[in-house]
């Protein structure tokens, strides 16, 4: 797995495209300059792994435009230590941004496959993410409660499960649609139980599907 000093200078390059977009937060660029997007792709797209753009990864996945993925991390004001819950860990790329950062993060996928997957490369990178496979419409009661939840699909709606595992303070960020393009919404839970909603534009992501059936 080799991560050369071209591939450092195009990540360099992509942070700084990344930048002049609006993401101003130093720690969330760092984390996304610290994870080499190039390994996450088959080697027919290494050419084009630093484009801003969302390439296929299988199982018709996709790893998300990193743009998207510092926008939503932004979104989702994390800090060293905090719990964070990711449901769709996808190629694991969010998930290592997500750990960069010093979170805490517990991620699960549906696909058996990427899961599969995941498991044995994300150790190799050297970023630890506590993977696993499952409903991510379920989320991960048992280890609940979570300082931040991130859903890197489109939900038609927010199952309330998942609100249920925030703690008080806690924040939650999603691409919320069933069509074409959807809104990107946070969530803060507030002491009463209550949620604040806050919207963020629009975006395009692949549907958050239920059930749980090998892929």
């Amino acid at each position: 797995m080799e991560d050369s000093y071209r591939h450092k200078g195009m990540r360099r390059k992509l942070v700084n495209e990344i930048r002049k977009k609006g993401i101003l937060d130093e720690n969330i660029l760092e984390a996304i300059y610290r994870v080499p997007r190039h390994l996450f792709l088959d080697s027919g797209f290494l050419n084009f792994a630093y484009e801003d753009k969302p390439f296929p990864i299988g199982a018709g996945q996709t790893i998300s435009q990193p743009y998207t993925v510092a926008f939503q991390t932004e979104l989702l004001q994390v800090k060293p230590g905090d719990k964070i819950l990711e449901i769709g860990t996808g190629s694991g790329y969010q998930a290592c941004v997500l750990a960069a950062l010093g979170a805490d993060v517990y991620s699960i996928e549906r696909q058996k496959k990427l899961y599969e997957k995941a498991c044995d490369f994300l150790p190799r990178l050297g970023f630890e993410v506590h993977l696993f496979y499952g409903d991510g419409y379920l989320g991960l009661p048992e280890l609940a409660p979570y300082d931040g939840i991130l859903i890197t699909a489109a939900a038609p709606e927010i199952p309330e499960t998942l609100f249920e595992q925030l703690k008080t303070g806690g924040v939650l960020v999603s691409p919320v649609g069933s069509g074409d393009v959807q809104t990107m919404v946070r969530y803060i839970k507030q002491k009463n139980g209550k949620r604040k909603e806050e919207r963020f534009g629009l975006f395009r992501f692949v549907p958050l599907l239920k059930n749980t059936a090998n892929d």
